[in-house]
């Protein structure tokens, strides 16, 4: 592992670091905030993980949503991974927002040509972890996961289906069922096929209805203002199928909030706070 970048921030670290990803088949970066608990020594502190949306890399998070203060004042240390893998030049990766760069959308691809590289299900839940824990540090035995949009799509799914692995979840404006709306259609069709069946495996709604449960209080943030609530985030379906098995789910719609990371900034300490609860009881 290389390390790209180090500042300090209220009294933690700010990383970025490069490796080879053989789950991915290319060079992939993640930032790490290490809190000032763990610079000091002791006791392994819990692991937040956060997956950021389409478009963006592992700097949005780190620069825009002002977690350090938060993860400081918790002990708890933050990765954040990149969307998608990159420098793989497959053709028509880089020709739309919402499909190929920077759109992984956290699955295992099946189908040509993106089967070789776009593995993030695995990249983030078995290949990153094992980077992570084996030479930054860390309580495997604590952690959670968050993200926004795309990102918290991953979160839900990740969470549900890996529920042994982690005590804490949370998103942000999250894409809930997207085999139900457009973004998700586009990506799961090309990523996946177009066997329905095997979009299930990735929509949290879907795993919910089917049994997939998560031991813990879910916290949802959405803006009201969100120019994608009606067409591609529609939060409600996650939350009647969590209803109908008593799933625990909290979601707080927040007046006049777009998609933006002004709304997750607003709403950060909120969630971790969440998330240090959990992970410290």
């Amino acid at each position: 592992m290389e390390k790209v970048s180090e500042n300090k921030s209220f009294g933690g670290l700010q990383t970025v670091w490069k490796h080879r990803s053989d789950i991915c088949a290319c060079d992939m970066k993640f930032a790490v905030y290490t809190p000032p608990q763990a610079l000091a020594g002791g006791t392994p502190v819990p692991v937040l993980w956060w997956l950021s949306g389409l478009t963006c890399t592992e700097e949005n998070f780190t620069v825009k949503s002002g977690f350090q203060k938060y993860a400081a004042e918790h002990g708890l240390m933050v990765v954040a991974p990149d969307t998608s893998p990159r420098g793989t030049d497959l053709p028509g990766e880089h020709a739309a927002y919402d499909f190929g760069s920077g759109a992984g959308f956290y699955v295992n691809a099946t189908q040509e040509p993106w089967r070789q590289h776009y593995n993030m299900y695995s990249y983030i839940t078995e290949e990153l972890p094992d980077a992570v824990f084996g030479a930054l540090g860390g309580d495997r035995a604590r952690q959670g996961i968050f993200g926004h949009s795309m990102g918290g799509h991953g979160a839900l799914v990740i969470a549900l289906r890996e529920r042994r692995t982690y005590k804490s979840l949370s998103a942000f404006a999250p894409i809930v069922a997207p085999s139900q709306v457009p973004w998700g259609e586009k990506a799961f069709t090309g990523y996946l096929g177009p066997d329905r069946a095997r979009w299930e495996e990735y929509d949290a709604t879907a795993l919910v209805i089917s049994g997939h449960y998560f031991a813990g209080d879910i916290l949802i943030d959405q803006g009201t203002a969100d120019q994608f609530l009606e067409r591609e985030l529609r939060p409600q379906l996650f939350v009647d199928a969590c209803k109908e098995v008593d799933q625990p789910v909290t979601l707080r719609l927040q007046e006049g909030y777009d998609h933006s990371y002004y709304f997750i900034a607003t709403f950060m300490a909120d969630h971790m706070a969440h998330h240090a609860k959990a992970l410290k009881s």
